[in-house]
């Protein structure tokens, strides 16, 4: 909110004594909107000329966030709602300026242009349970896996693996399974509390989160994960939250909290950010020589629903039912977790009608490996 009033002062559009943000908006307030977002992540200067190339631009998804707080400060803070801006007498406007057709519009054209430019969305790519393998045996290494005292002292250079210790490698183990399996965010796996754990008998954990993109006013379903089998090590969450926890020595508070120097685990009661976990997850896909920058926050959610839906085999019905997303199939939210052009193919083009390709995965239940199985 500041940011856009210094930027209308700045322009003249504004006069430093006049209020931007109040219940009853300048009848020019969608234009200014406009102008502020143009400013920051257009190719165009508000005069009509085209910025040079070598002036930085924000995304397309940064704009979006501008526009929303906009939304929010007229709508929430003063009072203005999601009404639509509106001429509702001769000169007099009334709604939020933010949700407006002059708005809107920009928005529309802004999106053409960055698609034009080369600028697409890109969904995270999702995780494989082949890539989780791959990290479950490096970080069991002995070197890697072994936790070793702290000592004080600088980091050599060409050491690889000193970005994390065993300590590290556990937490981030139990983290993937978890957000693997029960098809989670980053941000949602992090804030999981021990008193949202309960064990039952000696195979099997009740995960109940407290709060939900999915389900914001309550009803929040449980989880219940079971040891898997030996083959599947490496997407247990029951086994990497064992071997997390005795490592923390932790039993209250948050589950996942920040790793210190020397690998140690902070004392203080607050969950590790996303930002130290997307770096230690980054740092671990290095160690196998993948290239982590396709991987984000949504890599585990969509490799998960992929993996019920491809390894599994499960319906679309039951995987909307397990994760927590409506099952009117009218948006098909599913469908972007499933498909995108990001992921790594599933079969090499040439292999498509190859009858001497062996088709999938053997599976493990039923020892069959047909496509239909």
């Amino acid at each position: 909110m500041k940011l856009c009033t210094k930027f209308l002062v700045d322009q003249q559009l504004l006069k430093p004594s006049e209020v931007f943000f109040t219940s009853q908006p300048h009848q020019h307030a969608p234009w200014f909107i406009t102008a502020w977002i143009m400013n920051s992540c257009d190719e165009i200067k508000l005069d009509g000329s085209l910025k040079p190339k070598s002036e930085y631009r924000d995304s397309y998804g940064h704009a979006q966030k501008m526009r929303a707080a906009m939304t929010y400060a007229f709508g929430k803070i003063e009072g203005l709602g999601q009404m639509a801006w509106q001429e509702s007498a001769p000169g007099v406007w009334s709604g939020n300026p933010s949700v407006s057709v002059a708005v809107s519009g920009y928005m529309c054209s802004l999106r053409r242009r960055k698609v034009r430019a080369g600028e697409t969305a890109v969904s995270a790519r999702a995780i494989t349970p082949e890539i989780l393998a791959e990290l479950y045996h490096l970080n069991h290494q002995p070197e890697n896996w072994d936790i070793k005292e702290w000592q004080p002292g600088s980091r050599k250079q060409g050491e690889a693996s000193t970005w994390g210790g065993g300590r590290a490698r556990r937490l981030l183990g139990a983290a993937y399974a978890i957000s693997f399996m029960c098809l989670l965010r980053f941000d949602e796996t992090l804030k999981i509390q021990h008193h949202d754990i309960t064990f039952i008998g000696d195979n099997c954990i009740k995960l109940m989160l407290p709060f939900r993109k999915t389900a914001q006013y309550g009803c929040i379903e449980p989880f219940y994960l079971y040891v898997l089998d030996e083959h599947e090590a490496h997407i247990c969450p029951v086994r990497a939250l064992g071997d997390w926890v005795r490592a923390s020595k932790s039993n209250t508070g948050y589950v996942f909290r920040k790793i210190m120097s020397g690998d140690r685990v902070s004392e203080a009661n607050v969950p590790m950010t996303t930002e130290q976990f997307l770096e230690l997850f980054r740092n671990n896909l290095l160690d196998i020589r993948i290239d982590p920058h396709p991987y984000g926050t949504h890599s585990f959610r969509r490799g998960g629903c992929q993996y019920y839906a491809t390894h599994r085999r499960w319906p679309l019905r039951k995987i909307c039912e397990f994760g927590g997303w409506s099952q009117e199939f009218s948006n098909m939210t599913i469908v972007k977790y499933l498909i995108s052009w990001n992921d790594d193919p599933t079969d090499r083009r040439e292999d498509f009608l190859n009858p001497a390709h062996t088709p999938v995965i053997k599976c493990f239940a039923c020892g069959r490996s047909c496509a239909c199985s």
